[in-house]
C-alpha cells in the first residue's frame, strides 16, 4: 500500500473553533488571536479580536506551528533547547504557552494557537474551542 486515508478539518470546524474561542475569549474579558492549521502547519483559519495585541498575532500562529509540528503544547519543550528550535525554524517554533495540538480519535489533524493574554489564559481559550469539535483537551 502506498498511501493512506488521513482525517482533515473542515472549513465549518474551523469555524466552529474560531467562534467558540471568542465566546471564551469575551467572557474572560481578554481579547485574542487565534490561529488554526493543519498537520502541516499551513493556516486554515485566523481571527484577530478587537484589542488583541498586535505582536501577538505572530506569537499565536508559532503556538500553533509548533503545536501541530510537535505534537504536544507549546511550553513543553526543554528550555534548554528552545532558542536553537527558534533559531533553526525562522522563528516559527516556540515555547510560549497557548499552542495545542488538534487530536481527534487519536489522529493528529493540526494544531491552534491563542496569544494576547497570560498563558494560562491562552490555553483555556485554546481548550475552549477544541471541546467545540470534540477534540481531546485533557493535555
Amino acid at each position: 500500500m502506498t498511501t493512506r486515508a488521513s482525517r482533515k478539518l473542515t472549513h465549518s470546524a474551523v469555524a466552529t473553533m474560531l467562534a467558540a474561542a471568542v465566546a471564551k475569549a469575551e467572557s474572560m474579558g481578554v481579547p485574542q488571536n487565534v490561529w488554526i492549521v493543519d498537520d502541516g502547519g499551513n493556516p486554515l483559519g485566523f481571527t484577530r479580536m478587537d484589542g488583541a495585541k498586535l505582536l501577538s498575532i505572530e506569537t499565536s500562529k508559532s503556538k500553533a506551528i509548533t503545536a501541530a509540528s510537535h505534537r504536544q503544547p507549546t511550553g513543553r519543550l526543554d528550555p534548554a533547547v528552545e532558542v536553537k528550535f527558534a533559531l533553526a525554524s525562522g522563528g516559527r517554533l516556540t515555547n510560549l504557552e497557548g499552542g495545542l495540538p488538534i487530536l481527534i480519535e487519536d489522529e493528529y489533524v493540526g494544531g491552534i494557537g491563542v496569544g494576547s493574554g497570560k498563558g494560562a489564559e491562552d490555553v483555556e481559550v485554546a481548550k475552549a474551542a477544541l471541546a467545540a469539535i470534540g477534540a481531546r483537551v485533557d493535555f
